[in-house]
């Protein structure tokens, strides 16, 4: 029988935890006694540098039933980070993994599909919303917008996919082979090549407490994603700067023009619009370079991505 881990990074999450705990647990129970995991599969919890009682409630769920597992990093990553580190602790004690989120939001019904997958010959099952109807107008916009852009850059995502997944063992193992410290797990995974699925679920509202990616960390997350997956934005510079040069030389062109029919006073307005649009053109190409540039320089220092200050597991 396949020994299953989940991994659930938490941050601030004492509010939901209990009821987090409590649904999983019944449905870890349910499918140990179908005979679908092992017995002796875990809950992962990593706790992300929380700053509430949320690493004490790991520690207190671990003492009452093996069968919750906890990873305490030494300090807060980010949501990325810390599933990878989950994900890492796991790897050598799982025959597959799958990641949620602790807020509930993510069904875990769908596990036993996902399972159902794996069993299948499937090594990656995504899990994927069926529909955004819960969404706010802002925000079902912008995130069909993102995956829309993201493939039109070249980034091989899966639409409506976050980070709900299962992972076979040699995938976690092939994920695990990169070394990038700039993750965007959900453009990475696709990259391994096995063969994989979906599976489609209703996400739910979440359960307490509040969401730990306002819009500030939603765009900071689009860029990082987009920036780690693709050079296309480089590229776009190029052309870019070449169609203003070919309208710069026009706009030329209709300012001399001007200047000849109706005095020298005629041409200022266009010269100024030009300096402008081409200023903001050029300013907005430097920083989309110095993303580049600022990633590389992160990549070549070599720091650890986490660092796990404790871990503790029955085994």
């Amino acid at each position: 029988m396949d020994r299953l881990f989940i991994v659930i990074p938490c941050y601030n999450e004492e509010e939901v935890l209990p009821e987090t705990s409590g649904r999983i647990r019944e449905k870890m129970r349910r499918l140990i006694s179908d005979g679908k995991i092992a017995a002796d599969s875990r809950v992962l919890f990593v706790d992300d540098g929380s700053r509430d009682r949320t690493w004490e409630m790991i520690l207190e769920l671990h003492r009452q039933d093996s069968l919750f597992s906890g990873v305490k990093l030494s300090r807060n990553k980010g949501h990325q980070n810390a599933l990878l580190a989950g994900l890492t602790a796991s790897r050598d004690l799982a025959d597959m993994t799958i990641s949620m989120d602790a807020d509930l939001q993510d069904d875990i019904n769908a596990v036993d599909e996902m399972l159902d997958k794996y069993k299948s010959g499937c090594d990656v099952v995504y899990g994927v919303r069926s529909a955004r109807k819960k969404d706010t107008f802002f925000k079902r916009v912008t995130a069909e917008g993102f995956y829309k852009l993201m493939r039109a850059l070249g980034g091989e995502v899966v639409f409506n996919h976050a980070d709900y997944r299962l992972l076979s063992r040699r995938a976690l193992s092939a994920l695990l082979e990169y070394q990038e410290s700039n993750l965007f797990l959900r453009g990475i995974v696709p990259m391994i090549g096995f063969k994989s699925d979906t599976v489609s679920y209703e996400r739910g509202e979440r359960f307490a407490g509040e969401s730990k990616y306002p819009l500030r960390k939603m765009m900071a997350f689009a860029a990082d994603g987009i920036t780690s997956l693709s050079a296309k934005p480089m590229r776009m510079i190029i052309t870019c700067g070449a169609a203003i040069t070919l309208l710069a030389f026009v706009l030329l062109l209709f300012a001399i023009i001007g200047q000849a029919r109706a005095g020298a006073s005629s041409g200022w307005k266009i010269a100024a619009l030009s300096v402008w649009v081409v200023g903001g053109m050029i300013l907005t190409a430097v920083g989309v370079v110095g993303e580049y540039v600022g990633k590389i320089y992160l990549e070549t220092k070599k720091r650890p991505r986490f660092i796990i200050e404790t871990f503790v597991n029955k085994d």
